[in-house]
């Protein structure tokens, strides 16, 4: 019989490192994640359970994380799982903070680590593009192309202005600051650690969960998301995007459970020896970019947010130039007419200042929509195999049970509902306006087929007499219609 994970049957806390912000304090902060939607039904049906999650106020850019001696002096005594996520996320995030935040935040983290008395693991989250400049990536550390250490000693000394004007040339084929600090800080853990009992796990692009706690939960609009919002608003129609590569995309609790079961297996078969997880989906149940967009496409006509601009359609195109021309027609004209629009309405015009921010996001974005990785995960697949078959279920990480179609309406639904916060009891009306914004859509097209058409007979001698013996022909061919 399979062992079960009876390291995590009985927590008795949860320690979260919690940094003050806009006036509130650590308590304020935790208190106001807590009572969101993603623990609504903890607190309903076990509320002593969220009594155990206790702030610990710091900040990861800082000395010793910003975490005071006596919470140190705790933590050292008494923490025997640490789980590693803090990181910027921002793809075009300075050098310099970059560092700090995924470089600096887990040197110092595992320096408290070494402190603590009953470590069993410690669980780092990294990211599956960190190794972007190749396309097959194993479950190994790669060498990286600077010591760490040296990186550290640059941002230290160096202006900043400098080191943005070296930034491109320091992260070299990596397409941005995150994914190289990311390599880098796999690298110093690899160096720092030491005997420390430590596992790597590697997501690719993490969406909404799939069904834990709720199906569809989502709380911000990073990566994909973000577009996949302008999307169904109606605001975005074309991408730069090989639609026939892999959409390596992960649900969110997939990712959580696969760390759950990689600090159960460090700390249940004592090794030396670095545990690395690439938790991906293309590997065993792949999804291409060109199916996954239909797929939403159909799904936020289906489920539409209210007060919608225009009717959601999108292209994928292979050319630069072709999107950047079609995007002026589609993007950048509609929207200075809608604000344009909106000033003679006397309202506060920003549907052009959403185009600059969807372009940027996109140029951050289009690296990963036209290459392709194959990222190998015969580890995680290994892992899921040593859990017993409850285990299994309860802390699902076989991407293979995913239903695409199915996930992704719960992903528009989630959307919906955790980020744009509406209710269910809306869909009905905007069902209707979706209709009417259809033929509306319907009637655009037409009158710009009419006026192009209109404008090149004007200009073109030749078409006018083709077209005007085409019509021709047809009023003969009808007159012989009676005879027949």
């Amino acid at each position: 019989m399979k062992p079960q994970l009876a390291i995590f049957r009985d927590i008795k806390n949860i320690y979260l490192l919690i940094r003050p912000k806009r006036g509130q304090d650590v308590s304020d902060r935790l208190n106001e994640m807590l009572n969101a939607p993603l623990f609504e039904k903890l607190g309903r049906e076990n509320p002593k359970e969220l009594c155990k999650v206790i702030p610990i106020g710091g900040d990861i850019t800082s000395e010793q994380l910003g975490i005071s001696e006596s919470d140190q002096a705790l933590l050292c005594r008494t923490v025997s799982i640490v789980f590693h996520s803090a990181a910027t996320v921002k793809f075009d995030e300075k050098l310099k903070l970059s560092v700090t935040i995924n470089m600096l935040g887990t040197k110092r983290l595992v320096e408290l680590c070494h402190r603590m008395m009953f470590l069993e693991a410690l669980i780092h989250v990294s990211t599956a593009y960190c190794n972007c400049d190749r396309t097959d990536v194993q479950e190994v550390i790669y060498a990286p192309p600077y010591n760490p250490d040296d990186i550290i000693s640059l941002i230290n000394w160096l202006p900043e202005d400098m080191l943005d004007q070296l930034t491109p040339s320091l992260i070299g084929k990596r397409p941005n600051t995150y994914t190289f600090t990311k390599a880098l800080a796999e690298h110093m853990l690899l160096k720092e650690a030491g005997n420390l009992p430590v596992a790597i796990v590697r997501p690719s692009i993490v969406i909404a969960s799939l069904n834990e706690p709720l199906a569809g939960w989502i709380d911000n609009f990073n990566g994909p998301t973000g577009l996949l919002s302008a999307l169904a608003k109606g605001l975005f129609r074309s991408i730069v995007c090989e639609q026939n590569y892999v959409a390596d995309v992960v649900p969110v609790d997939i990712v959580i459970n696969l760390m759950i079961a990689a600090a159960w297996r460090k700390a249940t078969h004592k090794t030396d020896n670095f545990s690395i997880y690439n938790c991906c989906t293309g590997q065993r149940h792949p999804i291409k970019w060109g199916e996954f967009v239909n797929h939403t496409l159909s799904m936020v006509r289906k489920h539409p947010l209210e007060s919608c601009v225009w009717y959601p359609s999108g292209v994928l195109r292979r050319s630069t130039t072709l999107n950047t021309i079609y995007g002026i027609f589609v993007h950048y004209i509609p929207a200075y007419l809608l604000d344009v629009l909106a000033r003679l309405m006397g309202k506060k015009p920003f549907v052009v200042k959403i185009q600059h921010k969807l372009y940027k996001a996109v140029e951050c974005l289009n690296y990963f929509a036209v290459n392709q990785w194959e990222f190998k995960d015969d580890n995680v697949h290994a892992l899921f195999h040593t859990l017993s078959p409850k285990d299994r279920n309860n802390f699902l990480f076989d991407v293979t049970n995913i239903d695409w179609l199915k996930y992704v309406e719960q992903y528009v639904l989630g959307l919906r509902q955790f980020l744009f916060k509406q209710r269910p009891e809306s869909l009905p009306a905007s069902r209707k306006r979706m209709t009417r914004l259809y033929y509306l859509h319907l009637l655009s097209k037409l009158v710009v087929v009419m006026c192009t058409w209109r404008f090149l007979m004007k200009r073109s001698k030749r078409l006018n007499a083709l077209w005007t013996a085409f019509l021709q022909y047809i009023t003969k061919f009808l007159r012989l219609i009676p005879f027949l």
